[in-house]
């Protein structure tokens, strides 16, 4: 199966909520995070640098639930067009 690339904007939006959900970590390590989040530290680690631009919604509201961050925090904070 062939991935079709990735726009700009997409990029730009995966990096926009690495960088939110990244700064609401604050300083509590990824490996709490992540566990609480029931995803792997390679995974939140992904997401937050961009490499995962379209993370599985689920996913996000895991991790935004780990760090207190509501879902309409990032619906303000991530362009969604």
């Amino acid at each position: 199966m062939v991935r079709v690339p990735l726009t700009e904007a997409e990029r730009a939006r995966g990096e926009r909520l690495g960088a939110v959900l990244r700064e609401a970590r604050g300083a509590r390590s990824m490996v709490e995070v992540a566990a609480e989040a029931g995803i792997s530290v390679e995974t939140l680690r992904k997401i937050e640098t961009g490499r995962i631009p379209t993370p599985a919604f689920f996913t996000v509201v895991a991790v935004a639930d780990a760090v207190g961050l509501p879902l309409e925090a990032l619906r303000g904070a991530v362009p969604t067009g």
